[in-house]
């Protein structure tokens, strides 16, 4: 059980605090919440403390044990500091430093790892003045994630939402599990590993695509994990609007191609763990919008580069390289194969015919050169991590 002090900030998204504290509930850790006087018009602390069944405080003068400077106590006896969400304004004053609350007194107090879920206008939040802030914010060590893209309360869209709980809940586990025990000599660290995520487009014409229902968080929670393990990681990210996990350096492509030439961009690395599902063909895309005629238009498909394959025999091949095989029948028999196809050292099969791409969980088998590995189902988080330990323990055995 880990201990997370939450800080609820004042706005809209402060609705979303409470799917997260159930969420951290349900996975065994204790939430403290703090909330502000901006938040308190948003939830109340009855419910807060309902679903966190811990007192919820809300100024620095309701601490009982303040004589003996209880402020102090409460910021360093968690394992984790998160604000979520974090505004416009409550980011700045953390990043001058200022201590003019309870909220914004603990984060100075405190000696513990802070995250923070950003949540504002999308033109606050590109504001110079904001992305300032984040910066120095992270360069005094503290994790911003990166807002959602989307329709916001306002009415306007763009980055600025507060990224979802179950999102949030991914990043502080990565957090806390940087500072877990067996985790502090970060068996990665000192090595580059690359990771594809998504689906790749492939226009048709200026309005239509090729594409697939991949959702990229498979790939993102692994490259998630490969930076809590210590790894210099590249994310070649397809199409997608998931948020940057901490530490990653991300390269956004569209097209199947755009990957291949990101992916060889990338090299030299040490590991390379292909989970986009990339398009296995494109067309010759054209210059205007395709019009309905009555017949539906001759489209000459042409094969896409194969990455994997290249990848697996090219002279700059990683050590470790691994495929991920998504399949509707005969799961194991088609993954096999395609290890052998590819020449690559491992395959990660899962079937796809229900929820799997774009929902939480997935249920994955692990073909090496020694046999077959079928693993329980599991979040995707959770395979992640499961998966990169593995690479780091093959690493280290490897001459």
């Amino acid at each position: 059980m880990k201990r997370i002090l939450l800080i609820v900030g004042g706005g809209i998204a402060a609705y979303k605090s409470c799917e997260l504290i159930r969420l951290l509930r349900g996975r065994g850790h204790m939430v403290r919440c703090v909330l502000t006087e901006g938040g308190s018009h948003f939830v109340t602390p009855m419910t807060l403390a309902a679903l966190s069944e811990q007192p919820v405080h809300t100024s620095l003068w309701d601490l009982k044990d303040e004589a003996e400077m209880g402020h102090i106590q409460l910021s360093r006896q968690a394992d984790l500091v998160v604000v979520a969400p974090a505004t416009a304004d409550l980011l700045a004053r953390m990043a001058a430093g200022l201590a003019d609350d309870l909220a914004t007194t603990l984060l100075l107090a405190t000696d513990k790892p802070v995250l923070a879920a950003p949540a504002m206008n999308v033109r606050m939040w590109t504001h110079p003045a904001t992305m300032r802030n984040v910066a120095r914010l992270r360069a005094d060590g503290i994790t911003v994630l990166n807002p959602d893209d989307g329709a916001m309360a306002c009415g306007e869209y763009g980055p600025g939402r507060l990224p979802e709980p179950a999102a949030i809940l991914a990043a502080i586990e990565s957090a806390l599990d940087v500072s877990a025990p067996g985790v502090a000599d970060r068996p990665l660290a000192g090595r580059h590993v690359l990771v594809t995520a998504g689906p790749t487009h492939e226009p048709i014409d200026p309005v239509r695509y090729l594409a697939n229902r991949s959702s990229g968080r498979q790939g993102f929670a692994i490259a998630r994990a490969a930076a809590t393990l210590g790894a210099r990681v590249t994310l070649v990210a397809g199409p997608v609007t998931l948020p940057t996990p901490a530490g990653v350096d991300r390269v956004d492509v569209q097209t199947a191609r755009e990957m291949a030439a990101a992916v060889a961009g990338a090299m030299p690395a040490d590991v390379a763990v292909m989970v986009a599902a990339v398009a296995d063909w494109h067309v010759a895309p054209l210059d205007q919008k395709l019009k309905k005629t009555g017949s539906p238009p001759a489209l000459t498909l042409i094969e896409n580069p194969d990455i994997l394959a290249r990848l697996s025999v090219g002279a700059d091949r990683p050590r470790l390289v691994v495929g991920f095989a998504a399949e509707t029948e005969r799961v194991i028999d088609h993954a096999v194969a395609k290890r052998g196809r590819k020449g690559c050292d491992w395959i990660v099969a899962n079937d796809v015919s229900g929820d799997v791409m774009g929902g939480a969980d997935n249920s994955v088998h692990l073909v090496t050169a020694t046999g077959v590995e079928s693993w329980e189902t599991m979040t995707k988080d959770e395979v992640a991590i499961r998966l990169v330990r593995r690479i780091a323990d093959e690493l280290r055995e490897r001459p």
